[in-house]
């Protein structure tokens, strides 16, 4: 059985339409936890959805402005997520970040990685 370790998990609930000094926000959190040097953040589109405002996010066939839920996961170890959050404070206004502990299992087998993609 391969080993676990334990990390913490960042959920981050937004909407599509949220930007950043005129990017997307989602684009915004990605770029900055790639630059945290966090393991790996994706930026999920949801479908439908609705939050504490209880407006119903879903596609509008006539809209140019789509508001749909998006969802921002990241994973990494505890202190490197933890450094993250005062980054999270300052770009989001509104949504939801959810920080839970989670076991990972990591599945990468680096002797069927070719030298040149490890870097080496």
């Amino acid at each position: 059985m391969m080993p676990m370790e334990t990390a913490l998990q960042l959920t981050i609930f937004i909407e599509e339409c949220d930007t950043w000094h005129h990017r997307p926000l989602f684009a915004e959190i990605v770029h900055r936890a790639h630059e945290a040097g966090l393991a790996g953040a994706t930026a999920f589109r949801g479908v439908e959805g609705f939050g504490a405002s209880s407006v119903m996010h879903t596609p509008r066939l006539l809209s140019f402005k789509q508001d749909l839920p998006l969802v921002i996961v990241i994973v990494d170890d505890e202190e490197r997520v933890r450094r993250f959050l005062p980054t999270l404070r300052e770009l989001i206004d509104e949504g939801l970040v959810i920080v839970e502990r989670v076991e990972i299992m990591s599945c990468t087998n680096r002797d069927s990685v070719p030298a040149q993609a490890r870097g080496g």
